[in-house]
């Protein structure tokens, strides 16, 4: 699966928060997240911990 970018950065947005932040609320390292924002497949249990500190659905934020 792929993370919607754009959707993932709208987020971001709407929670004030960078990746740095993102990360930690996900309890990922931030490389990890920047690889799959930036177009990598992403394991279900990282789209889940990235979707939960972004407060939505996984399927919300993937393309």
């Amino acid at each position: 699966m792929r993370l919607d970018k754009r959707k993932v950065q709208l987020l971001m947005a709407e929670l004030e928060i960078g990746q740095q932040s993102l990360a930690i609320r996900a309890g990922i390292s931030r490389q990890t997240l920047s690889v799959v924002m930036n177009g990598r497949n992403c394991r279900p249990e990282l789209l889940g911990k990235i979707a939960k500190a972004l407060e939505v659905k996984p399927e919300e934020i993937i393309e």
